[in-house]
């Protein structure tokens, strides 16, 4: 992986549902759009998709660029058996029923030449917060510029008034963040909440996650994978949390999505001074998201996700990654239409190579 543009420094437009500060973006040499049209054959990708992901990712930009570089993207019908469509080179699916994880693994188990985006079972992993990190807990960059954690989290899934002596026994320190266990692809999902202190934590509705939260600066950076690929996109965050807000504050509050919701400085109720200078906070070192990208897509088996990575406030160099995410919302980055339709001619260059050699 390489740097493949400097970082920019622009605000997201009005559907970009999180304040995007900065951005920079890191990739491998990519194929040029003259060659691949030359060398490679046309590529129809097959999409089953909910309809928010259809508008928010087919954008017309995306659609116009696809296809004068050869690229079709063709809509697939769940209530046909998927054999009786097609031909396709390429499958791109954000569906979590099970029905539908059965279909596609039978179809790729017949039609092996396709190329599935990614596999179900490997996406499976990152709809569980329990597992979602397993594979960051014991990742070493520590040579690569910096340390990556992730928070102490407890898992909870019955007895919500078992909850504050299951919290004292793991010796987590408050607040807690509450994220739902499952990640079921709604809103819900999604939830939020933060608990101040342990005889409210029995408010709260299993199964679920508790993480402790690290304060960090009210920034977070969001890194996007799309193959080989790496963006790192700096967002408003939650504020930090000091002696006063402990001392001060009970109960348990619902969190906003400040992270991907329309969150202005105002919204986020971030300090003035982190609104203001946001922009001037240090991304992840290149060789550090590098290292993550590359060491995550081999841990993961995934092409298509992206990571929420946090920075201890007062540090400079250890980090936190506290969510990921698979095919999230591409459609929010300046210039995802480039890299994603260089990602597929490099599918399409790779399958014309094999085809040649007779592999």
């Amino acid at each position: 992986m390489r740097l493949h543009a400097e970082v920019l420094d622009e605000m997201e437009g009005q559907e970009e549902e999180g304040a995007v500060v900065a951005s920079a973006v890191l990739s491998p040499p990519l194929i040029g759009a003259a060659v691949a049209a030359a060398t490679a054959p046309r590529l129809v990708v097959g999409y089953a998709l909910t309809k928010k992901k259809v508008k928010s990712f087919l954008q017309p930009k995306l659609l116009l660029l696809a296809r004068k570089n050869g690229i079709s993207f063709v809509s697939i019908d769940e209530s046909l058996p998927l054999s009786e469509q097609g031909p396709f080179d390429v499958i791109l699916h954000k569906i979590t029923s099970k029905e539908w994880q059965q279909v596609l693994e039978d179809y790729h188990e017949e039609h092996p030449e396709v190329t599935v985006l990614d596999p179900p079972n490997a996406i499976e992993h990152l709809n569980n917060r329990q597992s979602m990190l397993e594979e960051v807990a014991d990742l070493n960059l520590s040579n690569f510029y910096g340390e990556v954690c992730t928070p102490r989290q407890l898992v909870i899934t019955k007895d919500p008034s078992s909850i504050p002596t299951a919290v004292a026994m793991a010796g987590l320190t408050l607040p807690l963040v509450a994220k739902p266990l499952v990640v079921d692809g709604t809103s819900k999902g999604h939830e939020l909440y933060l608990a101040y202190d342990e005889a409210s934590l029995s408010m709260l509705d299993p199964p679920l996650v508790l993480q402790e939260f690290i304060n960090h600066g009210g920034i977070l950076f969001k890194v996007y994978i799309i193959g080989e690929t790496v963006q790192v996109v700096r967002r408003f965050s939650l504020p930090d949390v000091n002696t006063y807000d402990l001392l001060n504050n009970v109960g348990i509050y619902r969190l906003p999505r400040v992270s991907c919701a329309a969150a202005s400085a105002d919204d986020a109720d971030l300090d003035p001074l982190i609104a203001a200078f946001s922009y001037m906070i240090e991304l992840p070192p290149r060789p550090l998201l590098e290292k993550l990208g590359r060491e995550l897509r081999s841990r993961l088996g995934l092409r298509l996700f992206n990571v929420d990575m946090i920075r201890e406030l007062g540090t400079k160099d250890r980090y936190y990654i506290i969510d990921i995410n698979y095919f999230p919302g591409f459609g929010k980055m300046p210039g995802y239409e480039h890299m994603f339709t260089d990602f597929l001619l490099s599918l399409a260059q790779s399958k014309y190579k094999r085809y040649l050699s007779g592999t």
